[in-house]
């Protein structure tokens, strides 16, 4: 856990309400956090990299809604990956725009490109804080998205990315269940 505040779960399901992708979750520890996920989910590394390095293979973004609010972007993505098309992560997301250059701003809006890679792409200076870690059961969105037939458990986490010293991106991450 950190110092930080962090991101704030409920703020984040106003603007994407859960009522279809997420049946239920609990706050759990990190130490509660069981492998693998605990080795996709606790560390202060981008989940682009991480999610790519353990299912061996680039990931794309598929954008599923998107809200803009002033300098606030927020949307709900999936993580999918170009072998195979397999969905492996969920993801809630809201940037603070005013914190992002022209070029990242750019790049984040045109909604062709994970977060995590735009940044790295773009050298940012970046801090990835995790502030808290779910146990969660997945809703019929969710299921299908990950490709299950009955709800099974998965872990996620709340985290900040802090670019340029600036807590510019607010995130949940979801990782498919590794049980399937």
């Amino acid at each position: 856990m950190s110092a930080s505040a962090g991101p704030d779960l409920y703020t984040l399901f106003q603007l994407f309400p859960p009522s279809s992708y997420l049946r239920e979750f609990d706050v759990v520890a990190a130490d509660w956090v069981p492998e693998p996920y605990r080795k996709l989910l606790v560390h202060e590394h981008h989940m682009t990299v991480t999610v790519e390095a353990h299912h061996g293979s680039l990931v794309d973004v598929k954008v599923l809604e998107t809200k803009r609010d002033g300098d606030s972007y927020a949307r709900k993505i999936l993580l999918v990956k170009q072998s195979d098309g397999r969905v492996v992560q969920f993801g809630l997301v809201r940037i603070w725009l005013h914190y992002c250059s022209p070029e990242v701003r750019a790049e984040i809006l045109a909604e062709k490109m994970p977060i995590g890679r735009i940044l790295i792409n773009h050298n940012v200076l970046r801090r990835i804080e995790p502030t808290e870690f779910l146990r969660i059961t997945p809703g019929p969105d969710m299921m299908q998205w990950f490709g299950l037939t009955k709800p099974e458990v998965t872990y996620g986490r709340l985290a900040l990315i802090h670019c340029d010293g600036k807590p510019a991106v607010e995130l949940l991450e979801v990782v498919a269940p590794e049980g399937r």
